[in-house]
């Protein structure tokens, strides 16, 4: 057995039991990230985030139907308290994974996550009632992203990252425009049963490529004791993203929450054509991702990349607001394309400047505030829709639908009609309130520099997948403190 343990165990403040715990706590790790196959590379980690959120698609049309049938009275009431569970322990716990993740490496955390958060899937068709109470705790572990966003900030250089952040979205993004297509016709052509069992198989693969196949990517000489939560957190350019998350992916997760049902009953979408829509503006937001992203990071620099896509996602929730005609969608589904380079953006300026470190803690405060929005913008989108007299819709017709990824309520009056979406505007407004706190966003922040690099520079050149420290292209000029 190899019971080397990482520096920071040595320190004169543990007690001996206390260090013999975290001794067999970190052999374990050990145990589980020697594994691997190949260097620890962005594919490892697309593919984590492909077979994670493919699994989730897959039961877009069961969810549906066990939802209705669980809660018949109060479906898309329980429906936002089960995601507003979930979002706030994922917003409490996202942080705290990732500084975990900076201390006993990534490949851990990124098993745990993934497995606590696939866990409730087979529970849809065993018992219901469990799958809502297993889904809604599931929020603790909910936040793979941020594992995964650190995992690429190990192996990446800083001129790489804004691209490989672009690749994961993407990937996402893919995910979420084929499996909810599929599983709606595996569900109509054979049943929810093989859907379920098809989704528990994904994810049993994703959990095994990453038992298997996927190397840690934090070498132990990196590693450092968890004190950097609270440090991190009075960073005032990290609050100052935090709120620009918060203000700017409100609007988002409302918008996927009915946005789908807006346009098959306010604009007259067919199924077929929202299934279209969907597919068109995935692969848009994939090309915007990975191929716009790299070039406008290369010409005009991550800031004002971040300000283009909130300017974008003004827009296209303003003309969401507004619009009233089908071509008006579709031109704004193209904007909505556009707009998605904004978080991957956000993801590499908060990586850019931080510790090797603190990768883990501050993509966790990042994936929390998503966390919190997941939960948070459903309700808010329902409480504007009802404030406009919009009423919820029947279940039939929800169901119809198949491909939307979390149906909630449209329907509105004629009182309505001059403005067909209030809560686009809303969401445009506090995207405009993100865009002016994300212009004191500094460029450049070396206030998290710690200086924390000086201790872990010659395990940082000795990692054989880190890019070389030291030089004019290498990393260790960036982790220098503003004062040295």
């Amino acid at each position: 057995m190899d019971w080397s343990v990482p520096g920071w165990l040595g320190c004169p403040r543990l007690g001996c039991e206390q260090k013999e715990r975290f001794r067999a706590v970190f052999w374990l790790f050990s145990v589980l990230q020697r594994q691997g196959i190949g260097e620890p590379s962005v594919y490892h980690a697309v593919v984590v985030i492909f077979l994670e959120f493919f699994a989730w698609g897959l039961l877009t049309t069961p969810m549906l139907t066990v939802l209705h049938q669980t809660f018949p009275q109060h479906t898309f009431l329980m429906n936002g308290l089960i995601h507003g569970v979930k979002g706030l322990l994922s917003f409490l716990s996202a942080p705290l994974i990732g500084a975990l993740s900076d201390v006993w490496g990534r490949k851990s955390f990124l098993l745990l996550t993934v497995f606590f958060t696939c866990a409730p899937i087979p529970l849809m068709k065993i018992s219901p009632w469990w799958y809502f109470a297993v889904i809604s705790m599931s929020g603790v572990f909910a936040v793979t992203f941020s594992v995964i966003f650190a995992y690429v900030a190990d192996i990446t250089q800083e001129h790489e990252r804004s691209t490989a952040y672009g690749l994961v979205s993407a990937t996402f993004a893919a995910s979420l425009v084929t499996s909810p297509a599929i599983g709606a016709y595996l569900s109509q052509a054979y049943g929810d049963t093989l859907v379920v069992v098809l989704a528990s198989g994904v994810a049993l693969l994703d959990i095994g490529f990453i038992l298997l196949a996927v190397p840690e990517s934090l070498p132990e000489e990196m590693r450092v004791m968890p004190l950097s939560l609270r440090k991190v957190g009075q960073d005032s350019t990290v609050l100052l993203i935090c709120i620009t998350v918060f203000l700017s992916y409100l609007p988002e997760a409302g918008q996927y929450s009915s946005f789908f049902l807006y346009l098959r009953q306010v604009i007259g979408f067919s199924s077929e054509t929202v299934a279209a829509f969907i597919g068109v503006v995935g692969i848009l937001s994939i090309l915007a991702q990975t191929v716009v992203l790299g070039i406008l990071m290369r010409s005009i620099g991550n800031k004002n990349t971040i300000l283009l896509g909130l300017g974008f996602q003004i827009l296209q929730l303003a003309w969401y607001g507004f619009g009233s005609q089908p071509w008006m969608m579709w031109a704004a589904g193209a904007v909505a394309a556009m707009s998605s380079i904004t978080f991957p953006a956000i993801s590499a300026m908060v990586s850019r400047n931080t510790d090797p470190d603190q990768q883990g803690v501050v993509q966790g405060m990042i994936t929390g505030i998503r966390g919190l929005c997941n939960g948070l913008g459903p309700a808010l989108y329902g409480f504007v829709f009802y404030l406009f007299h919009v009423e919820l819709n029947e279940m039939a017709e929800v169901e119809t639908l198949g491909k939307a990824s979390k149906p909630n309520m449209a329907n509105p009056t004629d009182e309505s009609s001059i403005i067909p979406g209030p809560p686009f505007l809303f969401g445009a407004c506090s995207v405009l309130l993100s865009l002016l706190v994300a212009l004191f966003i500094p460029e450049h922040n070396l206030a998290l520099r710690s200086g924390s690099h000086k201790k872990h520079s010659t395990g940082a050149q000795a990692h054989p997948h880190s890019p070389p420290a030291g030089g004019s292209d290498g990393k260790e000029p960036l982790l220098e403190d503003s004062s040295v």
